[in-house]
């Protein structure tokens, strides 16, 4: 974050992520990441590509696309999860660079051929031109030619589906997730209480919503030519039955230069 935030944001804290790591890292999640790299359409990169995966968080991404033999940067702001994502790489024989940094403010000119950030891992700033300089920082950091994918719950996805309040399961600790909308449709604060036996933790996250227009127009601002939109992560369409809303965003080949 910038200096001018005085109070810390909810991404900044790392009592969050300590206390709902395995609500939101479980086995079945690094499982669920491992099939998308695997089955994925969208996850067809050249051999041997310039990845970055941007908020890696402990590596669900960063170990499958590193086993495809992709040349993998992860990037977080959690030093305590990137020492996870240290970890699940050694245990999987495969190296990748893993720099501790704020997306905000992280960005390679032309250091990558692809981008990915994965399971709403973007809108995290409560300024919504932040969230729009992430994109800026992306399109820097790309090759000509690179490409971005961003997968997030679009607005629509949400406004469909209409759960409020989900109860949930993993290894004897049991989270409930109370969702509610703010400003019109503009963001989603995410109420999380953790409970593992007699102990509880709570914990909320605030994201910006973004429909598919608005995404498109932010990524065309940002520099990106080509933006298309899929509602899976098996390349279906971005309509109302879509699940996701995943954006692949080409970077265009400037012939001066870029």
């Amino acid at each position: 974050m910038t200096a001018e935030h005085d109070n810390p944001a909810w991404f900044e804290d790392e009592r969050f992520w300590n206390d709902f790591f395995p609500h939101l890292f479980s086995e079945e999640r690094a499982a669920e990441a491992a099939r998308i790299v695997a089955q994925s359409p969208l996850f067809r990169f050249p051999p041997g590509a310039r990845v970055l995966d941007l908020c890696c968080g402990p590596g669900l991404f960063t170990v499958p696309l590193a086993r495809n033999g992709h040349a993998v940067t992860g990037v977080d702001r959690s030093g305590r999860l990137l020492k996870d994502a240290s970890s699940a790489c050694h245990e999987a024989g495969v190296g990748a660079r893993l720099v501790e940094a704020d997306m905000l403010d992280f960005a390679e000119p032309g250091a990558f051929d692809v981008i990915v950030n994965m399971f709403t891992s973007f809108g995290y700033f409560d300024r919504h031109e932040d969230n729009v300089q992430v994109l800026h920082n992306a399109h820097a950091s790309l090759a000509p030619g690179g490409s971005l994918l961003i997968d997030v719950v679009g607005k629509e996805v949400l406004a469909r589906l209409d759960e409020r309040v989900s109860l949930s399961e993993q290894d004897g600790k049991v989270l409930i997730q109370r969702d509610t909308i703010l400003d019109d449709w503009t963001r989603l604060r995410s109420d999380w209480f953790s409970i593992d036996g007699s102990a509880a933790a709570r914990g909320s996250m605030t994201i910006y919503l973004y429909s598919a227009a608005e995404l498109r127009d932010m990524l065309g601002t940002a520099g990106f030519d080509d933006v298309r939109f899929f509602g899976g992560y098996l390349g279906t369409p971005y309509d109302h039955r879509a699940e996701r809303l995943i954006a692949v965003a080409t970077k265009g080949v400037d012939v001066r230069g870029d």
